[in-house]
């Protein structure tokens, strides 16, 4: 199945109108025609199969003719994670959490971060790639980026982890301090992992301290083992 992305269809709606550049994928180089049965979601849980009625590179214009609903996740995962030096490394971790299942992502600007400037419209892209080429209807919440001592300061509701490499301080595995059918945020740091007074601030703050393996890893991948982690906690 192939899967368009349209983010202002509502359920009431009737007809889907695709932007222009749609329209010239649609049109050009799947060469779409009337009649065709085209896959769309909204990005917030939709599925619409619609019937091309107007098929043109400027425009193409579909009727609804069925919609269904995403069924519900039974948890939510907020990953807070640090921008990394090389940015093609952080948009693997975008693609690849949004495949696995990510309700939410922040960067977190920390002490150590070498990248401190994030392309938003760049990362959503990634991420409405990657819902599509998994077959999700929902798009992950992208938030602005958020120094770590504001991120400190915001209300987050539900199981909360930092996943840092501090051997000298005691931690526990993910996997048996996380709950099914929670709402989980957890914490990842850059190269260079949090500072001392980040993790001492985290650990005041409520937040529990985990380690995700005896592997030392990098943010993104650290970032996928725990998105991994929750996502088969939750199988079980």
């Amino acid at each position: 199945m192939q899967l368009f992305y349209t983010p202002n269809i509502q359920k009431t709606d009737k007809q889907i109108v695709f932007p222009k550049d749609e329209s010239r994928h649609i049109a050009k180089v799947l060469r779409k025609k009337e009649g065709d049965i085209l896959k769309v979601t909204n990005g917030k849980g939709s599925l619409f199969s619609a019937k091309i009625l107007e098929c043109s590179q400027k425009k193409c214009v579909a009727t609804i003719l069925k919609t269904e609903t995403e069924k519900a996740k039974t948890y939510t995962l907020h990953l807070a994670v640090a921008p990394t030096k090389m940015n093609d490394r952080y948009e693997w971790f975008l693609e690849k959490a949004t495949e696995i299942g990510v309700d939410e992502i922040t960067p977190i600007i920390c002490d150590h971060s070498e990248r401190r400037v994030v392309k938003l419209e760049r990362y959503n892209r990634v991420l409405q790639s990657a819902m599509k080429q998994s077959l999700h209807f929902s798009l992950p919440k992208l938030n602005e980026p958020k120094n770590f001592s504001e991120f400190m300061n915001a209300e987050i509701k539900g199981q909360k982890f930092i996943a840092h490499c501090e051997d000298e301080l005691q931690r526990v595995s993910l996997k048996s301090k996380a709950k099914s059918g929670e709402k989980i945020s957890i914490l990842i740091g850059p190269e260079g992992d949090f500072s001392p007074e980040e993790i001492k601030t985290a650990l005041a703050n409520n937040w529990e301290a985990v380690t995700l393996g005896e592997s030392r890893l990098r943010t993104e991948t650290a970032a996928i083992v725990a998105c991994h982690t929750i996502s088969l906690i939750n199988m079980e």
